[in-house]
């Protein structure tokens, strides 16, 4: 198993429907920790797995055939488990201890498993760490207290408080500015703000933000 890793990408089961747009994503010296049927993602994409973890009901024959002539590591877990396969991803990446964790895959498809990954995304163990949810068109993330988006002007920026209110929020280099206001979770406000450049900020001052960033074609 490599040291140093800096950046884990996990490749999740769900939607990735632009996978030139996904591939621009990644970097050479990047760990890839594949979840199950995630890796059929990765394979497309010609990228070798680091790792593969899960109970391994997703994965095709065939594709777990070109893992073990490849000797690729897998950690099998039982079918009958409190955990998905991402959560154990993550919970792998985590112990390796990485400055970033991006994670493919884990948008659209089913909708129960997209909530299920956004709420991955709150566990208190990566809140100290750059943790995203990318399909190469948009991405997640959790604003804790302060985050960047980065983009260009157009870009759709929404932001959703996430299980309860989010006090103190403000933006710069938004169009609809928030100057210390609150957004509540019944409301909608927050949705599909516009980046004006290539950056915008966010902060908080108590709560959980979800950031959605949806690039502009």
């Amino acid at each position: 198993m490599r040291s140093n890793v800096q950046r884990i990408v996990i490749f999740a089961n769900g939607e990735l429907p632009d996978l030139e747009s996904a591939h621009q994503l990644l970097r050479p010296a990047d760990y890839i920790l594949c979840a199950d049927g995630g890796t059929r993602h990765a394979l497309a994409l010609g990228i070798q797995p680091d790792l593969v973890i899960g109970d391994l009901d997703s994965a095709g024959q065939e594709q777990l055939q070109i893992l073990q002539d490849a000797s690729v590591p897998i950690e099998r877990f039982p079918h009958d488990k409190n955990e998905t396969d991402l959560e154990l991803a993550i919970h792998r990446a985590i112990g390796l201890k990485p400055d970033q964790i991006l994670i493919l895959g884990a948008l659209g498809g089913r909708l129960d498993q997209t909530l299920g990954n956004l709420t991955l995304l709150t566990d208190p163990r990566l809140a100290h760490l750059d943790v995203k949810l990318d399909d190469g068109l948009e991405e997640a993330f959790i604003c804790r207290d302060e985050v960047q988006v980065h983009g260009r002007g157009g870009d759709l920026v929404s932001l959703i408080p996430w299980g309860g209110l989010v006090a103190g929020i403000r933006t710069r280099d938004l169009r609809w500015q928030l100057n210390d206001e609150t957004l509540y979770p019944d409301k909608t406000r927050g949705i599909s703000n516009e980046m004006l450049g290539e950056t915008a900020s966010i902060s908080i001052g108590s709560g959980l933000l979800l950031v959605v960033h949806r690039r502009q074609a």
